[in-house]
This record gives C-alpha cells, structure tokens and sequence, in this order.
C-alpha cells in the first residue's frame, strides 16, 4: 500500500491551497482517510478526516476554511483538502493518513503518507 501527496507549496495569506493524496496498493475496503500537520517544534495534529461514506470531521482551527472529500477510482481512493483563507498559523507539514483493510480477515491499519510542506506567508 502507498500513499502519495501533493498540492503543497507557498502562498500568500488570505490564499488557498489544495491538497491530494491517493492510496493505491493492495487495498480491500478504507474506513476513512484524514489529514494531519505538524509544525516546527510542535506535535502532529489532526485537521481533518472523511469516512468512506462521507462523514467528516474537522479541527476547529479550520472549520468553515477546509473542506476534506474522497474520492473511489477503481482500486484507487484520494482524499482531498480545500484550504481557503489561509494563515500563517496553517504553516506546517501536511500528512495523509488512511485506515485500510488489505484482505477481508486483515486487520484495519492506519497509513501515511509522505509529508507535503504548507507555507503561508503573512
């Protein structure tokens, strides 16, 4: 199982920001995937999760700015991250998680992928 992020980059306060992050592998079933972010010095916080039917969850430092979604492509799940009006205070690296099931007896197990650096500069 891999997951692969992008979207990252600079941008200006105020500014939005769209991150992907697909799972592709030997994958049976995902019961949710989720963004995380950590910044210098602090630890990895939750920002925002999406189950496989739908239902969200967001930190409250980024309700009404994030929008989280998933997507199903063949063998092929993303998970995407809207980020609008963003802060200096987003600054962080950018995680993708996901709990997946790889067999039908297999247990759920959580992923991550590779960080994706988030800056906004005031």
């Amino acid at each position: 199982v891999q997951l692969q992020a992008s979207g990252g980059g600079l941008v200006q306060a105020g500014g939005s920001l769209r991150l992907s992050c697909t799972a592709s592998g030997n994958i049976f079933s995902i019961n949710d995937m989720g963004w995380y972010r950590q910044a210098p010095g602090k630890q990895r916080d939750l920002v925002a999760t999406v189950s496989s039917g739908g239902s969200t969850n967001y930190a409250d430092s980024v309700k009404g700015r994030f929008t989280i979604s998933i997507s199903k492509d063949n063998a092929k799940y993303t998970v995407y991250l809207q980020m609008n009006s963003l802060n200096a205070e987003d600054t962080a690296v950018y995680y993708c998680n996901a709990d997946i099931r790889r067999t039908f007896q297999a247990p759920h197990f959580k992923y991550w992928g590779q960080g994706t650096q988030v800056t906004v500069s005031s």
